[in-house]
């Protein structure tokens, strides 16, 4: 198949960019998205140009790296995927396909099509953690009876890979998902209820203090999340943090 390339170039975080256009001849259906990337780049390095900068690491949809914005969707069509798990076949024959980065001032631009995504670590250092008590006998994790449907939940929270789908498809750049899965993955077992109050009140702070819009309830996390992480988390994070607040005064 031959396709169309708009991609986006920018030298660095304070440069401006543009879209570059490139044609792509002999594009097999079964590349991965990414694959079909490197194919490009080796042509622009070969040509003597600079390849695009993307970011990628496990190509397995296990890693998060893969943040690109195609045709308007975040990871592009297709639902519960990531870019590196896209086929080409997902388009058409002598299509057009717009590939950006993440869009948030939050995920400042680093070159091309990657972006600073470590507003994500920081709010994780802020509170997503438990501490466990190391001295004496320690009971072992696979003892404590969980009702499932806690675990369950649990489980499924904590699939969220920390992509950014969320932030690039929300009309306000907001992390409400991102920061509900990783509290609720702890907040749901016994491990994590001693420090719950705490963590969810320092990771939404964090939240704030990295310039993430609010949520309106929109539901297009949901929807664009590779994951298929639930807006059901949001709702038990603000009841948790409106409690917290409420009972730490």
């Amino acid at each position: 198949m031959n396709i169309t390339l708009k991609v986006w170039r920018q030298k660095g975080p304070n440069q401006l960019g543009a879209m570059e256009t490139h044609k792509m001849t002999e594009v097999s259906g079964d590349m991965s998205f990414l694959e079909m990337m490197d194919v490009l780049n080796d042509n622009l390095i070969r040509g003597g140009k600079e390849p695009f900068a993307f970011d990628h690491d496990c190509r397995e949809g296990i890693c998060g790296s893969c943040s690109m914005f195609i045709n308007g969707e975040a990871h592009g069509p297709g639902r519960n995927v990531t870019t590196c798990q896209l086929h080409m076949r997902s388009f058409k024959d002598g299509e057009t396909i717009h590939v950006e980065p993440w869009r948030s001032a939050a995920f400042p631009v680093i070159k091309d099509l990657s972006v600073d995504r470590s507003a994500f670590d920081r709010i994780i250092q802020s509170g997503g953690y438990v501490s466990v008590n190391t001295s004496g006998a320690t009971i072992d994790a696979n003892a404590i009876p969980i009702p499932k449907h806690d675990a369950d939940e649990a489980f499924d929270s904590a699939t969220c890979i920390g992509c950014g789908a969320c932030v690039a498809t929300c009309k306000n750049s907001s992390a409400m998902l991102f920061v509900a899965a990783k509290v609720s993955q702890l907040s749901l077992l016994p491990q994590g209820k001693p420090e719950s109050k705490e963590r969810v009140i320092r990771m939404v702070d964090q939240m704030d203090l990295e310039g993430f819009g609010n949520c309106t309830n929109t539901g297009a996390c949901e929807v664009e999340c590779p994951k298929g992480i639930s807006i059901t988390n949001i709702a038990r994070m603000n009841r948790e943090f409106l409690s917290s607040n409420l009972t730490s005064k």
